[in-house]
């Protein structure tokens, strides 16, 4: 019976936003006729009490996007050292833009970091890094962009056919239109670029006012991004990074060898590579290398580190995380 209310709470204004849609883009292909469309509505129907109709509906106005399917295709660029990565993102604009984006948000950055362990200023650099603190959230519908990888991305159709699944579940769940959301062409979402599957797992309403916003209300954008590092294993008052300083012959087979911290600090020490500034030896940690202008620098990624490439699965963006939350403490003058 619960299920059956939900359904028609969302079907309310799905109708009337599909007939205009589909007025709209009836020049673009849908994926109505597309065979594992058809049978994502059947497990749409069966598991989730969803309506046949209105599914076959949503999938007709799914738009195939070429565009997309150039973007996920497009090989990937080649691996920019570290000295230019990090000019892409500290910037006097993404410091600045920190900056207001604190002074303006400051009581829920200091709810957020009181509630969840997560300094402020971690959470700033992130939105800050994802979509410029909001300026850059993505133009695609979320419909076409996942339908789209899922109907037509073989190699990682599973993947997005259940971030569509969790897209239409949460969009049932919080009343929200699934054709007027946006996001980037992969499908996510807001402040802090969440997949389906994150924001139900871990976007919250932190502004308590019964929905969890994380595209236009920057106090549940905060609370997310806080929460997701805090379930993902943020130790309040730790390091992010330690600098270190390699012996002659330390092992240098171990740099770079992984994200998860398999070794201790005490560990590291042994195979060569000294902290510059005193921390646990039975802190986990891992070694890695950045490239500057000055030659190869090595660094201990410590547990925080390690939580940061949860979000995204790069060395290079943890430490320009890190590296833009401090300049932005730098630049107010602190963090109160």
């Amino acid at each position: 019976m619960k299920t059956g209310a939900v359904v028609l709470k969302w079907t309310s204004g799905l109708i009337v936003g599909i007939g205009l849609a589909l007025a709209a883009c009836a020049q673009e292909p849908g994926h109505g006729d597309n065979a594992d469309a058809q049978k994502f509505v059947e497990y749409m129907v069966q598991e989730h009490q969803f309506d046949r109709e209105e599914m076959q509906d949503l999938m007709r106005e799914a738009k195939r996007k070429d565009s997309i399917l150039k973007a996920i295709r497009r090989p990937a660029e080649k691996a920019k050292p570290w000295y230019e990565y990090r000019k892409l993102f500290l910037t006097p604009q993404s410091i600045a833009g920190g900056v207001d984006f604190w002074d303006k948000n400051a009581e829920a950055l200091a709810e957020a970091e009181k509630k969840y362990g997560v300094p402020a200023e971690m959470i700033v650099a992130i939105i800050g890094i994802e979509t410029r603190y909001g300026g850059n959230m993505g133009g695609y519908r979320v419909l076409d962009a996942l339908s789209t990888l899922a109907f037509n991305y073989p190699r990682r159709s599973q993947f997005f056919t259940k971030e569509l699944e969790n897209y239409l579940l949460l969009t049932r769940d919080q009343g929200m239109d699934p054709l007027a959301l946006k996001g980037s062409y992969a499908g996510a979402m807001g402040y802090g670029q969440f997949m389906p599957s994150s924001y139900r797992a871990y976007a919250v309403d932190f502004s308590n006012d019964g929905k969890a916003d994380i595209w236009n209300n920057t106090t549940d954008a905060i609370g997310s991004v806080a929460n997701y590092l805090a379930k993902h294993g943020w130790k309040p008052g730790e390091p992010v990074t330690v600098l270190a300083n390699p012996r002659p012959n330390a092992d240098m087979t171990i740099v770079n060898d992984t994200l998860q911290p398999e070794w201790t600090v005490g560990e590291l020490a042994e195979k060569g590579f000294n902290a510059t500034s005193q921390v646990a030896p039975e802190m986990p940690a891992i070694v890695f290398s950045l490239q500057t202008e000055q030659g190869r620098q090595f660094w201990l990624g410590l547990n925080n580190f390690s939580t940061i490439t949860t979000y995204n699965r790069s060395r290079l963006y943890a430490m320009a995380v890190n590296e833009l939350a401090q300049e932005i403490v730098k630049a107010r003058g602190g963090k109160s």
